[in-house]
């Protein structure tokens, strides 16, 4: 008797079952995968006690009246080991970023608090005032974080750490970035790489500069970076937007990374995870990430600003950056972050921010223009205490203002600072209306094949070992993402280390 074949419903119903399976089975590798990989990452058990929240803004979340309870916001800290703070014997983290996660939508939002601005630290025991990022030197993630909630009425507890090797093999592994750059972010590149890859010990080849354009700031080059090239540029500092717009292109390379990393392959993937992952130090723990990582393709980082967006500058010792007024920044703070266009401030920010112009001397005596020391030396450190009858300096060093290299003179006025820029990172201004001479030094490094002469100075490659002296070049622009920039701006002189453009002196003009 002939068997009866088997029903085609059958048929269907077991290649279903085997579908299942296959997928079953590769989502448990994925995930043991994942698993192991996530062991590589430092889980240092983060001391909660230490971490502060104002009163006013827990007990808003208690009562669930808080705008803050519909988002997730996290600390991302930079750590560039060479900058270790010499005053108080720690890592400054010298890039500063609050990530906002709406809950809902999953849109990200990233807000650049700058490295130089005048804050209350949180300490618990004392009143002291110094850079932001002078922070996590005096006790890592954790200050750093109490510094964050104090000042900007912030819950965050969860942070993650990493350091210019890890944004450098990042980049690597996901194939590059292709970067719109002007001229000026070209030659301060190319002098930053010669450090950056010595760090990393990763190899770049040199960008040829173009023949020099009338706007040296203008956008108007378009370069394949690799990762040592990535993340010179945004380390550069000395262009017409000075800190702000190194904030700017570190936001900025970040959006780029999170949209190429969404359209990469899983191997992509696991390599950056075993490439990247033991450079990252974060408190969240393994079931917290993998939670996470479902919803990861979903996020979108669509706004970007700098914190303060409202400020002036106070030049009596180094420099540093203050807000007009702290309480109105944060207004405007939770305006970006968390679409809060009422928010009221805590009263310990309204006392910090009377304290913050108490220090130095009332808004009056606040300058237009900065004033910047070599980064993370005696002179970068203002530790402001009070001694009981007035606030006092206890850093211990003079502002001598000398160093290997000096800013020719000038001021600059870069960066908008009457309202924040929220467009992604873009440097689109910067009017440099009669050029910067190039009136020397021999720049001897990379082989650019053939190199450029300017007014003497043979630029073969990346490496400053004489140092280039921009001489006299007036830029009346640099209009970073819609700030109206106005002044005189004169480049600095690259001293012949190759180590990154340490400069004495230099001015930015603030609105």
């Amino acid at each position: 008797m002939a068997r009866k074949p088997k029903s085609k419903k059958k048929k269907i119903l077991f290649a279903v079952e085997i579908i299942v399976l296959l997928v079953f089975i590769g989502g448990l590798y994925v995930y043991g995968q994942l698993n192991t990989k996530l062991d590589k990452i430092q889980q240092p058990v983060l001391d909660e006690s230490k971490i502060q929240v104002n009163q006013e803004v827990q007990d808003s979340i208690d009562s669930e009246t808080s705008t803050l309870t519909g988002y997730t916001t996290y600390a991302l800290f930079g750590i560039d080991h060479r900058d270790k703070n010499t005053a108080l014997g720690g890592e400054n983290s010298d890039t500063i970023i609050i990530a906002s996660v709406n809950n809902d939508t999953k849109d990200v939002k990233l807000a650049s608090v700058y490295r130089d601005t005048l804050l209350n630290m949180g300490f618990s025991d004392k009143e002291t005032y110094s850079k932001a990022n002078a922070a996590y030197a005096y006790g890592e993630a954790e200050q750093a974080i109490t510094m964050l909630n104090t000042n900007l009425d912030l819950n965050i507890s969860d942070y993650a750490t990493v350091n210019f090797n890890a944004l450098t093999t990042i980049i690597d592994d996901l194939g590059g970035l292709d970067m719109d750059m002007s001229y000026a972010e070209i030659v301060h590149m190319n002098n930053y790489c010669v450090e950056t890859a010595e760090e990393t010990e990763k190899d770049y080849t040199p960008i040829e500069l173009p023949e020099e354009p009338e706007d040296i700031e203008k956008i108007q080059y378009t370069y394949h970076l690799n990762g040592v090239q990535a993340t010179s540029y945004c380390r550069i500092r000395y262009t017409a937007s000075l800190d702000m717009g190194r904030t700017e292109r570190q936001r900025k390379v970040i959006q780029m990374i999170v949209d190429k990393a969404k359209s990469a392959g899983l191997s992509t993937i696991f390599k950056i995870m075993d490439d990247v992952f033991p450079m990252v130090t974060t408190s969240m723990d393994k079931t917290e990430i993998l939670q996470m990582l479902p919803t990861l393709i979903g996020y979108s980082v669509n706004d970007t600003t700098g914190f303060p967006s409202s400020f002036k500058f106070s030049n009596v010792k180094g420099s540093v950056i203050v807000p007009t007024s702290l309480e109105s920044n944060v207004i405007e703070l939770h305006k970006f972050l968390y679409d809060d266009p009422n928010y009221t401030p805590s009263a310990t920010v309204l006392a910090n921010s009377q304290r913050i112009l108490e220090i130095v001397g009332g808004e009056a005596s606040l300058d237009d223009t900065q004033k910047v020391t070599e980064e993370n030396s005696a002179n970068d450190t203002v530790i402001y205490e009070n001694n009981g009858t007035t606030w006092e300096n206890t850093a211990g060093s003079d502002d001598s203002g000398s160093t290997d290299n000096d800013y020719t003179g000038g001021d600059t006025t870069g960066g908008d600072t009457t309202g924040g820029d929220t467009t992604g990172g873009d440097t689109t201004g910067g009017d440099t209306s009669g050029g910067d001479d190039y009136t020397g030094g021999d720049t001897t490094g990379g082989d650019t094949s053939g190199g450029d002469d300017y007014n003497g100075g043979d630029t073969t490659g990346g490496d400053t070992s004489g140092g280039d002296d921009y001489g006299g070049g007036d830029t009346t622009g640099g209009d970073t993402s819609g700030g109206d920039d106005g002044g005189d701006y004169s480049e600095p002189d690259y001293g012949g280390d190759g180590g990154g453009e340490d400069i004495a002196t230099e001015s930015v003009e603030a609105a």
